[in-house]
């Protein structure tokens, strides 16, 4: 199942979304880094994108009707369409999610658009405040991320009252 369609007409895949917007503020962001400098500019955008998600986590928790990890695990099919990421299910229950993204196109894109060093500011970030709006009861624990340049992201959610802990088999 995916996330219920909006009213407002034919939804953007979010790869192609997340690539027009990395187009207008990458070049953006490159250029308040050079007057602001790299912490300070790294810093403002980050407080920006993840407040963005934790309202995009509500909304998702609005639209479904309800913020339980079940319904979380629903909507991976957005940001998994049209091949986006390639995900390896490890576990998948009421109170526990846990796979491992081993293809992620979003990086791909974002290295090919010469961004690569802004990518887990524009994408990896939102991740967190995502959940958090969700439902911040929803623990997520990762530890590497494919953008930078580890192998997998290791995405491992425990519901409330679930201790976060290694997926079975790992």
């Amino acid at each position: 199942m995916t996330a219920p369609e909006s009213s407002e007409g034919p939804r953007v895949p979010l790869l192609r979304q997340r690539e027009i917007e990395a187009r207008i503020v990458g070049p953006l962001l490159q250029a308040v880094r050079d007057e602001l400098g790299e912490e300070k500019t790294l810093q403002i955008a980050r407080a920006v994108i993840a407040e963005l998600a934790r309202q995009s986590g509500a909304e998702l928790a609005r639209t479904f009707g309800e913020a339980t990890l079940v319904t979380f695990a629903r909507s991976l099919d957005r940001w998994s369409e049209g091949g986006a990421l390639e995900i390896e299910m490890l576990e998948q229950s009421p109170q526990r999610l846990a796979f491992n993204v081993v293809r992620c196109r979003y990086a791909e894109m974002y290295r090919a658009l010469g961004l690569a060093d802004l990518g887990a500011t524009l994408s990896c970030t939102r991740d967190f405040a995502l959940v958090e709006g969700f439902n911040p009861e929803i623990e997520l624990t990762r530890t590497q991320t494919i953008m930078q340049g580890a192998t997998h992201c290791d995405f491992r959610f425990a519901g409330p009252g679930a201790a976060a802990e290694p997926a079975k088999g790992e």
